[in-house]
């Protein structure tokens, strides 16, 4: 390529710094000896022009830098002379010369090709996260469903009635001891049949009907109970009737009162219903509220413990069983210092074990605050001597007919169960006896008319009662009463002297237990 000097040294200039930095050449108006000597007077500065030239690699580096480079200086000179260009005369005495050029190709094909691959990354980058954003629409959407599938749980657990199996198994066996009464009215009835034949098609009525609702609807438990309620009583008035030649025995005695003998049996278990925060609820304790002032009015009282079987934070009231059953009407409150489910209530204030101590605590059921907390003198806590099966329960209260009590152990009594009896108001300690049975040993305990009564797990579906301490007499011994469970573990139990039930938590489950006792010869 044939080029002009100026403009010549103009590209020179410009291509300077892909290989080296060059000094800055300013041109001189006057002719330059070096330029006159390498291509003569006649140069013409400006002017001129060439074919082009082939380039190659050596020539990109052998100009501006390196050991084949010229660098330009002073004022018009060239301080060496150039080893990458020739010049020539053409017939007009034109100066001309010829310069090979550095690459200077641009790299067209890497860059498409480059194009090409950005083009295609890009598009496999949108697919993907085309994918996300519909997977973030999705989990959207379940977390919707989940939600709305919670709440529905939640409102079943807290706000309808929700049996399971076990409910409608309790129901079947109820009705198959009725079946076998009517049978035994049957074969022993004098007289006209027809009542005890129309009782008979009403219990396999009945039958038939608890069948068809554990297949299509269990929330109709309650009902059912009510009939099931209405014919035992029908069944006792029979029984009544054919009774009438047999001499009368004694009636029991009343309600609230010990004029009775030792316990003898309990029933099976009657299962109320779930505890109202749900299965995950194992460990608690419920009842109802006992006053010998108004024996027949207490409320009843649900305390679940919460999931890590130790913290009472939450506790539920109703003032009747149907509220209970419906769970309607409830008064909910919150504690921050329950331990345990050796929890009992009595003249409407809740009794506990204070959290991490041996103190007991009473609350005020109507403002839920602390009426009045002590120190239970020597008593072991923190799990130190607590039931078999049932962790935090060391210290154990207690409500009978004659007021409130205590069960623990002492580093003293090595273990062995201590009954203590406590001012209601103050909780002081008003007496104390020790027995000679191991409390770890134990799973649960309770106690009517000042006597202990203490279970221990025969397996999963029986308890036994099978030790008490009498502390009006200072005796214990033996007993072998069997106790029917629906659930593996007690949790608790508290006694009601006006019903003369026990209030049992099994897993969960709320029980009743109907208690039998010895009647004192008249």
């Amino acid at each position: 390529m044939r080029l002009s000097v100026p403009l010549l040294l103009a590209i020179l200039t410009l291509l300077g710094p892909a290989t080296g930095t060059p000094e800055p050449w300013i041109p001189d108006p006057s002719p330059s000896p070096s330029l006159d000597a390498a291509f003569g007077s006649n140069f013409i500065p400006g002017a001129g022009s060439g074919a082009s030239s082939g380039a190659s690699s050596g020539a990109s580096s052998g100009f501006g830098g390196g050991s084949r480079g010229r660098s330009w200086s002073g004022r018009g000179s060239v301080s060496q002379s150039l080893s990458n260009f020739t010049g020539s005369k053409d017939d007009h005495g034109t100066c001309l010369c010829s310069m090979n050029l550095p690459d200077t190709t641009f790299p067209v094909e890497r860059v498409e090709r480059l194009e090409f691959t950005v083009h295609i990354l890009t598009e496999k980058f949108e697919k993907e996260l085309s994918k996300v954003r519909e997977y973030v629409q999705l989990i959207s959407i379940y977390e919707k469903k989940l939600s709305n599938l919670t709440v529905r749980v939640e409102i079943m657990e807290k706000d309808t009635i929700s049996y399971t199996e076990l409910d409608f198994e309790l129901i079947k066996m109820e009705v198959k001891e009725m079946e076998k009464l009517i049978i035994r009215l049957k074969e022993g009835f004098v007289g006209s049949s027809a009542v005890v034949d129309q009782l008979e098609v009403e219990i396999r009525n009945m039958t038939v009907l608890v069948e068809k609702l554990e297949t299509l609807d269990k929330n109709n438990v309650l009902a059912i109970r009510r009939e099931v309620l209405a014919l035992k009583n029908k069944l006792k008035e029979c029984e009544a009737s054919q009774g009438e030649n047999i001499p009368v025995s004694p009636p029991g005695p009343a309600p609230g009162n010990c004029a009775h003998g030792a316990l003898v049996n309990v029933s099976k278990p009657s299962v109320v219903q779930l505890n109202w925060k749900g299965f995950a609820y194992k460990y608690g304790a419920w009842g109802r509220d006992y006053s010998p002032e108004h024996p027949d009015q207490g409320l009843y009282w649900v305390a679940p413990l919460n999931t890590d079987g130790r913290l009472l934070e939450h506790y539920r009231l109703h003032s009747t069983l149907d509220d209970l059953l419906l769970y309607i009407n409830a008064r909910d409150y919150r504690l921050t210092y329950g331990q345990g489910s050796g929890t009992a209530v009595y003249k409407n204030h809740m009794y506990v074990n204070w959290y991490n101590t041996g103190n007991i605590a009473k609350v005020n059921l109507t403002t839920n605050t602390v009426a009045a907390t002590r120190p239970l003198p020597g008593a072991a806590y923190n799990n130190r001597f607590s039931y078999a099966n049932v962790g935090w329960q060391d210290i154990d209260l207690a409500v009978d007919e004659n007021g409130l009590w205590v069960i623990y152990s002492t580093e003293a009594s090595t273990g062995n169960m201590v009954i203590s009896r406590l001012n209601d108001t103050t909780l002081e300690v008003l007496n104390t006896w020790q027995t000679k049975q191991y409390k770890p040993s134990v799973s649960n305990a309770f106690i009517v008319c000042g006597v202990l009564y203490a279970t221990r797990t025969l397996n999963t579906r029986t308890e036994e009662i099978f030790y008490y301490y009498d502390t009006n007499t200072g005796q214990e011994g033996q007993l072998d009463i069997i106790m029917h469970k629906m659930q593996e573990r007690v949790q608790s139990i508290n006694y009601h002297p006006f019903d003369q039930k026990l209030f049992v938590y099994n897993d969960g489950y709320l029980l009743t237990y109907d208690l039998v006792f010895q009647q004192k010869p008249l």
